[in-house]
């Protein structure tokens, strides 16, 4: 019970330091958001009286600019716990509102990329510790290292190219056609699928080649283990030896970056959901850094740093209960 009572400590303490330095860099920047956001009412407002002008100011990113900074840290941090993120200047809409929209979408196209990702790399680096040495693992592991080196924006340009520019199969960008009704319904689901396979094939075909390579060079130190000689002299099935011995202790040392990479989707959805106009997370946060929309960008820092936090969290939690050594200290033998 310590155990987890120190984690959820340490997790307020991270979430509590990302607000604070948040708060502080932007202010720190040159023409930081308040005077930026005070300059943009007073232009769009010149009759404005002072108190009008601290008003709107406090609308669009919770705070009054006239009150000294350390209140003014207090009524940015409330705010974030009543999950008031200001106002969205360059959309005119809160900002809570915008990322509650956008978060799904990105979970969608990356949430199924890093899965898809992660089940091909468990299931060929198996294949290719069981081919160690073959034609089949060099290929594989040489195709492996060439599309892990391959940057995920690279192969959007380039799927864009193939099936939008020259076969015209698939649309270039967007959640869905504008003639197509949103609801539960084949033709919008179709569609749906449809602006969502190039993001999401980019990220896979960039993506697994690595956790492949980890998961081939864990299964053959497995593969060497005393227990898997025992396991082979007692005659117990290939399948069982395979699943239950060397997958579940080959798949331990890479399931924390898979959780930690989870939250990662949020952030790194930056250039990808640019390349294809695809309105999530990412999209919103590059539009709010090239519009210097303040309110949305500090927002979009605090959404992809909390779910950081609570990843790391997540991983830390339910190691013990994957792996029973984690809980033990280290101290108990390989899982049989």
């Amino acid at each position: 019970m310590n155990f987890y009572i120190k984690r959820f400590i340490r997790s307020a303490l991270t979430f509590l330091a990302v607000v604070t330095i948040t708060f502080v860099l932007t202010r720190l920047m040159p023409g930081g958001p308040v005077d930026y956001v005070t300059a943009q009412v007073r232009r769009q407002n010149p009759q404005a009286s002072e108190e009008q002008i601290n008003a709107m100011v406090q609308a669009y990113i919770g705070v009054m600019p006239d009150k000294p900074l350390y209140e003014q840290y207090i009524d940015y941090f409330v705010g974030i716990l009543q999950f008031d993120l200001g106002q969205s200047f360059f959309y005119g809409r809160s900002v809570t509102s915008i990322y509650a929209e956008a978060i799904p979408w990105t979970l969608f196209i990356l949430g199924t990329a890093t899965l898809i990702s992660f089940i091909i790399a468990v299931a060929l680096g198996a294949v290719m510790a069981y081919e160690e040495g073959t034609r089949f693992d060099f290929i594989a592991s040489t195709l492996s290292i060439i599309l892990n080196s391959v940057p995920y924006y690279i192969a959007a340009i380039v799927f864009i190219a193939i099936f939008v520019t020259i076969l015209g199969w698939l649309p270039s960008g967007g959640r869905s056609s504008i003639d197509t009704t949103a609801g539960f319904n084949l033709p919008y689901i179709v569609d749906v699928l449809k602006h969502a396979a190039m993001p999401i094939a980019s990220v896979v075909i960039t993506g697994f080649g690595g956790q492949a390579l980890g998961m081939r060079g864990n299964s053959i130190s497995v593969l060497g283990k005393d227990y898997i000689r025992v396991a082979r002299l007692r005659m117990l099935p290939t399948h069982r030896i395979a699943i239950r011995y060397v997958a579940h202790n080959a798949i331990l040392p890479i399931y924390t970056g898979f959780v930690i990479g989870i939250a990662f989707i949020l952030g790194g959805s930056v250039i990808l959901e640019e390349i294809f106009n695809y309105p999530g997370v990412g999209y919103y946060f590059f539009a709010s850094i090239s519009s210097r929309d303040y309110p949305l960008m500090m927002g979009g820092f605090i959404i992809i740093s909390t779910a950081v936090v609570i990843a790391v969290v997540v991983a830390d939690m339910t190691y013990g209960f994957i792996d029973p050594r984690a809980s033990a200290g280290g101290e108990a033998s390989e899982s049989y």
